[in-house]
């Protein structure tokens, strides 16, 4: 039995299945704090804080206003991760385009998928055994599909309320579903003797229907995504914890600083 396949951002994504058969109304985030040029250096650790990746958040604006979002991580073991995410801030933030690579032995799936979010063409490649198979879909993307906008989307929506957005599930069978964004308790962090606060974000992704009602009955509900910013006039991301894809164990995302060779 097919129940869902989803793939999550990053950074983006990912993210956590909390199964509902409600309606949630989803929502186009207002732009707040407008997108520049940017980069910024990652590492990405186990639970037990070994880190197993490094990587770059590349941002860049483009004379006719498109910004082009740019993750990557290369792991120790030879594997790969990158998602270019372009999309529009004229108001509201606004999804063009989403392209997710993930390759290695730290990935269950070798997979490689491609969301256009104006013809609301989806595009997966995947790897198995060596055998490729590639498949296209064609959905209805609402306006406030978010996937690869996560980390942009938080410094934006309010802290005291939930928001909720959409989230394409990329895969050979791809479906809508919705993220729910609440705030969780806030944290102090110092840098050196300066103290700031963090403001945490709870990420669940709610699957209505029949599918929604039986995922849990066969496992296929992930753990939540936590995100943390430094809470200021300029919210900056700080750290992550979740999932990157589908069966894959639950990883950190932090800033680092490069070193000297």
């Amino acid at each position: 039995m097919d129940v869902f396949q989803y793939k999550l951002l990053p950074l983006v994504v990912v993210w956590s299945v909390i199964v509902q058969a409600t309606v949630l109304t989803a929502e186009q985030i207002p732009v707040r704090h407008i997108e520049g040029v940017a980069l910024g250096f990652l590492v990405l650790r186990n639970q037990q804080g070994e880190a197993l990746a490094y990587g770059e958040w590349k941002q860049v604006v483009k004379p006719e206003g498109l910004v082009v979002d740019d993750l990557r991580f290369q792991f120790k073991d030879g594997s790969r991760y990158e998602e270019i995410t372009k999309f529009t801030q004229r108001g509201k933030f606004r999804l063009v385009s989403d392209q997710v690579k993930q390759e290695g032995p730290s990935f269950k799936q070798q997979t490689e998928s491609w969301i256009d979010a104006e013809t609301g063409k989806i595009t997966v490649r995947t790897n198995e055994k060596g055998k490729e198979k590639m498949t296209t879909n064609h959905l209805g993307l609402p306006k406030d599909v978010s996937n690869g906008l996560l980390f942009v989307l938080l410094k934006n929506v309010d802290p005291s309320a939930q928001t909720t957005v959409s989230f394409v599930a990329a895969s050979t069978k791809p479906r809508v579903v919705k993220w729910n964004i609440s705030p969780g308790p806030e944290k102090i962090i110092k840098i050196g003797s300066m103290k700031r606060q963090a403001q945490h974000y709870i990420v669940k992704t709610k699957i209505e229907g029949p599918a929604g009602a039986i995922a849990p009955l066969v496992g296929k509900q992930p753990p939540d995504i936590h995100v943390w910013l430094v809470k200021s006039e300029a919210p900056t991301f700080l750290e992550f914890e979740g999932p990157l894809s589908e069966d894959n164990p639950v990883w950190r995302i932090e800033l680092t600083a490069p070193e000297q060779d």
